[in-house]
């Protein structure tokens, strides 16, 4: 189910007005009724290419552009994978994802700590994935502000790598509670580690139980089977609903 930023993620400002005798007032803007907006029209046009998109989370250094990389080679003639990329400065990921096979379509924010639905919106007028296909979206680097953010998915992935230790979800439970799926990375190193990869799932699940987790390696290719077929069949359901139209 989709969440509607408007209603959960409205901006809440808290100020003390001089002379009101400590009274704090309430500000409450719904700052994201407009993207709430934006993102509706980009799921119908996804929904009507069938196209699958995919919201990919993560903080910084979890992983994300290497498990897409190596995505894009192994699925290549058997899933069409487009990217848009989203980082607040260089097009570096969007170079190494062209390098990998895919078309990719960088998106620099600046300042700015996360996609929105209108920048996506000109991504994909530019990028333009092929009807049945699967695009997925590299969110900024940052595990707060992307999941505030519809964008049009038809599912979130957050990552996080098991060198992030075990009490991200936690300490980070909006992007838990946002996501779809969880994708654990460079379990390879867990040998090296002093942590739990049952208690990083455990305190996942503790915070959203419908989670589907996939343990994976990039470097190993341990788990990667996995995640390859929740990407093939929610693919291939797109490329049906779309035939159905």
């Amino acid at each position: 189910m989709h969440r509607h930023p408007g209603e959960d993620c409205a901006d809440t400002n808290s100020q003390t007005v001089p002379g009101s005798d400590g009274r704090t007032i309430e500000l409450e803007v719904a700052i994201l009724s407009k993207n709430q907006a934006l993102a509706e029209r980009n799921r119908d046009w996804f929904v009507g290419r069938g196209v699958f998109a995919i919201n990919l989370m993560g903080g910084p250094g979890a992983g994300k552009t290497t498990l897409l990389e190596r995505s894009i080679s192994e699925l290549q003639g058997v899933v069409s994978i487009s990217v848009v990329e989203g980082d607040q400065a260089t097009a570096r990921d969007a170079e190494r994802i062209r390098a990998a096979g895919a078309s990719a379509i960088q998106i620099n924010t600046g300042a700015g700590c996360h996609l929105d639905a209108q920048m996506l919106a000109g991504a994909v007028e530019r990028l333009q994935p092929l009807a049945g296909s699967v695009l997925i979206i590299e969110n900024v680097g940052n595990l707060v502000c992307p999941a505030l953010f519809d964008l049009g998915e038809a599912a979130r992935v957050v990552i996080f790598s098991v060198t992030e230790g075990e009490d991200k979800p936690l300490k980070y439970p909006h992007m838990f509670r946002a996501a779809d799926v969880l994708v654990l990375s460079k379990i390879d190193l867990l040998p090296y580690l002093h942590v739990e990869l049952a208690q990083m799932i455990d305190n996942a699940l503790r915070i959203n139980p419908k989670l589907q987790v996939f343990a994976v390696s990039a470097e190993s290719g341990q788990g990667l089977d996995s995640w390859y077929g929740w990407v093939r069949r929610r693919g291939q359901h797109a490329t049906i609903v779309k035939s159905a139209a």
